[in-house]
């Protein structure tokens, strides 16, 4: 998979949320793997309640919110919610990432439409 080189461009920024510290260990591999994809993500290790965190990142207007728990942990996966649509489910890491650079890609070129009407 190739690496999308101007996701900062747009603005793709998440945090990795954990839901203790039980899964730090994999949430810092997730965010050493998205990083290397030209994303910029953060590990929000704050000892404050899930649901507390989640709220936060919708007020952000954060777009998508990775979710480690126990159960992504033991499936090597992430727990996905969207802003718009709430709980996507969980997802391999690499089909989160190349779904992400798809709307990147889709974005760009929906824009570069724009401003050749004009």
């Amino acid at each position: 998979m190739q690496k999308v080189q101007h996701l900062d461009y747009y603005n793709v920024h998440f945090p990795i949320l954990p839901i203790s510290d039980n899964q730090k260990d994999y949430a810092e591999e997730v965010v050493k793997k998205l990083k290397e994809h030209g994303l910029r993500v953060e590990l929000d290790s704050r000892q404050e309640k899930i649901g507390y965190k989640i709220r936060e990142a919708q007020l952000q207007k954060i777009q998508y919110m990775p979710i480690l728990g126990d159960k992504e942990v033991e499936a090597k996966k992430v727990g996905v919610r969207n802003r718009k649509d709430g709980d996507i489910g969980q997802m391999d890491l690499d089909e989160f990432i190349a779904k992400i650079e798809k709307e990147v890609r889709e974005f760009s070129l929906f824009f570069r439409f724009l401003y050749y009407l004009k």
